[in-house]
C-alpha cells in the first residue's frame, strides 16, 4: 500500500468551531493537491467551498452534529439545505439517546428519511462508538445495513475518544449489504490509516495525513 492509496481514502477534514474561511480555503486547496476522496467541513461553509472547489473534490458536511439529539425534521432540513449549497455527502449523527433507549426502529426511520432527503447523495451514519458497548454497535451495524444509508461512520472526534482498530474489525464484520464503513477521529498517522485500512474501513476521517504527506518526498512509494 503506497501513500498515496491511503490518501485517496481521506474525507480531509475540520469540523472545529473556530474554523475560519481561510482554513476552509487551505483544506480545499491542499485535498485537491493530495487527491483525498473529500473534504469533510461545517456546514455554513459548504456552499463557499462547493463553489471554490467547482466539483474538483466532493464537499462533505456534518448533520446533527456532534450530539445527534435534534429531532428528525431539523436534521431533514439540514440535508437539504447541505445539498442545495452543493454538498455531494452527508455525516449524519444517530440519536444516541434512542440507542441507549433500544428504539432502533426509530434510528432506522430517521436514517432512510434522510437517505430521502439527500436526493441521492451519499449518507454516511456516524454511530459514536466510544459511547456504545459492543452489543449497541452490533445493532446498530444491523440497523445501518439494513437502511438505505451508505457508509456507518465510528466517530465524530467530538466525544471521550475516536476510532479504534477493535471497533472497526467489529463493524465490518457485521455490516451486510455492501453497506461500508468510515474510521473517524484520533487516527494519527500513516499506518493508523493503512491498518484501518486492512482491517475493511474504505474511509478515513482526520486532518493529520495531509499535513503529514507534505514531508513525504515520494507519496508513490510503498509503506
Amino acid at each position: 500500500m503506497t501513500y498515496q492509496d491511503v490518501l485517496s481514502k481521506v474525507d480531509h477534514t475540520v469540523l472545529k468551531q473556530t474554523a475560519t474561511w481561510a482554513d476552509i480555503q487551505k483544506l480545499c486547496d491542499d485535498a485537491v493537491k493530495y487527491h483525498t476522496a473529500s473534504i469533510c467541513i461545517p456546514p455554513a461553509y459548504v456552499k463557499q467551498a462547493a463553489e471554490y472547489l467547482n466539483g474538483r473534490i466532493p464537499v462533505c458536511t456534518v448533520i446533527g452534529f456532534p450530539n445527534g439529539s435534534n429531532t428528525t425534521e431539523c436534521k431533514a432540513f439540514e440535508v437539504r439545505d447541505a445539498v442545495k449549497n452543493g454538498a455531494e455527502e452527508l455525516d449524519m449523527v444517530v440519536n444516541i439517546g434512542w440507542v441507549k433507549d433500544g428504539k432502533y426502529e426509530d434510528v432506522l426511520r430517521e436514517i432512510n428519511c434522510l437517505k430521502e432527503a439527500c436526493d441521492g447523495k451519499l449518507l454516511k451514519v456516524i454511530i459514536e462508538t466510544c459511547l456504545l458497548t459492543k452489543d449497541e454497535i452490533i445493532a446498530l451495524c444491523d440497523v445501518v445495513s439494513r437502511s438505505d444509508a451508505d457508509f456507518i461512520k465510528t466517530s465524530t472526534g467530538f466525544s471521550t475518544a475516536g476510532a479504534t482498530f477493535e471497533d472497526v474489525e467489529l463493524m465490518v464484520k457485521h455490516m451486510t449489504g455492501g453497506k461500508k464503513v468510515k474510521a473517524a477521529g484520533g487516527i494519527s498517522g500513516f499506518e493508523d490509516g493503512k491498518r484501518f485500512i486492512e482491517l475493511g474501513a474504505q474511509r478515513l476521517g482526520t486532518s493529520r495525513l495531509v499535513a503529514q504527506a507534505k514531508n513525504i518526498e515520494d507519496l508513490s512509494a510503498e509503506f
